[in-house]
């Protein structure tokens, strides 16, 4: 299925807006420059600290974060209360990693390169059920709980897969964490794949949205291109 042309060119133009502003108000930080990416920021550590003192988060015994850098100290933060921790290789080339917090050098395992050391590859299908699941954000609407990603729709296509095995479902908390200049006061343009967040973390602030963010069931197999199946071999194996 094509998708709207004008919903995709807004959600560009928002996206484009927030990394330009970050650059400008040099508040992006390494890897640079922000755009094209899940933006790392000056604070992205107190952010963290902040969405691991959740109720959601402190509760979980198995946490899924993504492998972005503004992200990595959430996954030492998990890893350091002795969770078992969920990752996506990067673009998911590589399926999902687990680690197991109990046995593992949190700062080294929360490292790209340390989580593929430290971490066992595991097929979707034989992951533990997941209780909290937090995303990277390029901009978000914390009263509706709408977020945009870097615009390749990983977050959402890991959301899918778990959810086609019965690993989450719309009970599971979403966390993101942003620096308060990605926050925006317009509702962002949504399309049926898309997931939102149940609370948002700045180095300032904690806030939870005001409605229940979409959570869609399953892969949504219109909206998954030629491309993406060439590019994530899994789907072929689910779409059998």
């Amino acid at each position: 299925m094509d998708r709207n042309g004008s919903i995709v060119e807004r959600k560009e133009v928002i996206r484009k807006r927030i990394w330009d502003r970050m650059e400008e108000s040099r508040i992006a930080t390494f890897p640079l420059p922000p755009h094209g990416r899940i933006p790392n920021f000056v604070g992205s550590a107190d952010a963290c600290a902040r969405l691991a003192s959740s109720d959601d988060f402190v509760r979980a015994r198995v946490i899924k974060v993504n492998p972005d850098a503004p992200q990595t100290k959430c996954r030492e933060r998990a890893l350091r209360k002795g969770s078992t921790l969920v990752m996506a290789t990067p673009r998911l080339r590589q399926g999902f990693l687990v680690l197991e917090g109990n046995s593992l050098d949190p700062r080294e395992a929360s490292t790209i390169a340390g989580a593929f050391r430290s971490g066992e590859r595991v097929h979707p299908s034989s992951l533990p059920p997941v209780e909290v699941v937090v995303v990277g954000s390029v901009a978000v609407n914390h009263r509706d709980g709408t977020r945009l990603g870097k615009g390749h729709g990983y977050a959402e296509l890991e959301w899918g897969i778990l959810s086609h095995y019965g690993l989450v479902n719309p009970g599971v908390p979403i966390l993101t964490s942003v620096h308060d200049l990605q926050l925006v006061e317009d509702s962002l343009p949504v399309e049926p794949f898309d997931i939102g967040v149940d609370e948002t973390f700045t180095p300032s602030a904690a806030l939870k949205s005001h409605t229940p963010p979409q959570k869609p069931r399953g892969i949504i197999w219109n909206y998954v291109t030629s491309e993406l199946m060439d590019e994530v071999p899994l789907l072929k194996e689910l779409r059998k």
